[in-house]
């Protein structure tokens, strides 16, 4: 079956040709199924997991549809964060510019007077974080009257950071003969309500409602004590070996000692705060796509719809506050068919969560086992060959029991019999004699009294039974008393 092309769903020449250039030369399917519906002026609810190319699939239409000789704003799109709408600004500069289509990004943390100066230019497109855009409708500086199209990218995200009543208003504020487009990897109960009272007939499209995260994604997550997570965490990194990768951490003042500890190992490492002005932001994600630094540290905030080349791995220093946390975590990497691997460390305790979010999200969330340089699935571990270990979940090897009761070596390179070896038996565990010199073990102590045979034994026989047993080295150097000292 032959796959549809850009000309084949409603994508003009140009536009076309411009993709090919990028390599992009076949629609991804949420493309192939919203593109025609927004040509069309549909209102449209997409349900689609991240990395699955949302952002095209109403960039390309909204595009199309607007008039360069126009000197007024006739696209709006909404992003939860300050990085996502600067990565939807400049995918829309990289497609539009040859079409004469100026866009503007209106983000907060950037200086007013200078975004309302660039208005004055008559943005035809406009890409902002609701905050700032609703303060600049509030100032009469952004008009509305002549946007035909709005779009909420990341819509569940965007209320759960600014709250519905923001979008509300700025929806609101356009006319209500608009096209309104929302998109989202999960569509909660706010999205639904707002689409429900401000959507005209709304085409749905889902790929595969009932898989949230994409098919590209494995999810693994690794156990250990909860003063080991960093040891843990560097040996997923060592391990995996990513070309770079990002950890979550859910409390803010985390951030900065998870950092300093993976540098302090050797592991180049950068933070990222949700909190961060825009130049910092900017600097720090120009350095993590630059590779000057291979992890970058960061809270859910301030990864929230980064999209970064190359990102093959996601670890959970601490597991998601829920599901739909998990899914965003996830879809940093995995994205555009590519393979991706998401890694959360979790206590004992903690399991039960991992257990939640696969029953919640219908994944596959394997435990893996960090050993002997692998990452072990769990049970695997006891069938290595040559090996005769197990490693428990401390991380620290032990010896594996043979049936006739002696270790059959140890993990720091005991030979059999030392000292920190225990015998086994289908009885429990067996009770240690100490057997003097020429008894057997297990005979019997002769009746009759300490000595041997029942005889009472001279002092130089003690003596010399004392140094032949296991005493301490001080009590076997000790000098017996009728040597003349």
């Amino acid at each position: 079956m032959n796959k549809a092309s850009f000309a084949a769903i409603g994508i003009q020449e140009d536009l076309a040709a411009r993709l090919a250039e990028f390599g992009i030369t076949e629609p991804s399917p949420v493309q192939e199924q919203t593109i025609p519906l927004l040509l069309e002026g549909r209102d449209v609810l997409a349900a689609s997991q991240t990395g699955t190319g949302k952002t095209l699939a109403y960039l390309l239409p909204l595009l199309q549809g607007i008039n360069p000789d126009q000197r007024s704003l006739q696209k709006l799109v909404l992003a939860p964060t300050q990085e996502l709408a600067m990565q939807i600004l400049r995918e829309a500069e990289r497609y539009g510019a040859h079409r004469g289509i100026r866009a503007m990004g209106l983000i907060g943390g950037a200086a007013i007077k200078r975004q309302i100066d660039k208005l004055r230019e008559h943005p035809h497109l406009v890409v902002g974080t609701p905050g700032r855009v609703r303060e600049l409708i509030g100032l009469r500086k952004l008009k509305m009257h002549e946007v035909s199209t709005i779009v909420l990218d990341e819509a569940d995200q965007m209320f759960q950071l600014s709250g519905a009543g923001e979008v509300t208003k700025i929806v609101s504020s356009a006319l209500r003969t608009r096209q309104l487009v929302m998109l989202s990897a999960t569509i909660g109960p706010e999205t639904r309500l707002l689409a429900s009272r401000e959507m005209k007939n709304p085409a749905e499209v889902g790929i595969d409602p009932g898989m949230m995260t994409a098919q590209s994604l494995e999810h693994h997550y690794v156990v250990c004590e909860e003063r080991n997570k960093i040891d843990m965490l560097r040996r997923v990194l060592r391990h995996y070996k990513p070309e770079r990768a990002i950890v979550f951490v859910n409390a803010t003042e985390t951030i900065a000692e998870v950092t300093a500890k993976l540098n302090h190992l050797g592991l180049s490492a950068a933070a990222l705060y949700g909190d961060a002005d825009k130049v910092t932001r900017a600097s720090v994600l120009a350095r993590f796509r630059d590779g000057k630094f291979k992890v970058l540290v960061a809270s859910d905030v301030a990864a929230r719809g980064l999209d970064i080349e190359n990102l093959t791995l996601v670890v959970s220093f601490d597991p998601a506050f829920d599901s739909e946390h998990y899914v965003h975590r996830a879809g940093r990497t995995g994205r555009m068919g590519k393979r991706g691997l998401s890694v959360t460390i979790v206590t004992e305790q903690q399991t039960f969560i991992m257990r939640k979010f696969a029953r919640e999200l219908d994944i596959q969330l394997d435990e893996r086992e960090m050993a002997f340089g692998q990452a072990l699935a769990q049970g695997g571990r006891d069938g290595l060959k040559g090996g005769g270990f197990t490693a428990p979940r401390s991380g620290k090897p032990q010896a594996r029991i043979s049936a006739a009761g002696t270790a059959a070596g140890g993990a720091e390179g005991l030979p059999a019999g030392q000292p920190g070896t225990a015998a086994a038996s289908s009885e429990g565990p067996v009770r240690r004699e100490q057997h003097r010199p020429g008894q057997a073990a297990g005979a019997p102590r002769a009746a009759g009294g300490p000595g041997r045979g029942g005889k009472a034994r001279s002092q130089a026989e003690r003596d010399r039974d004392r140094k032949n047993k296991g005493a301490p080295k001080w009590l076997k150097n000790k000098t017996p008393r009728g040597d003349g000292q």
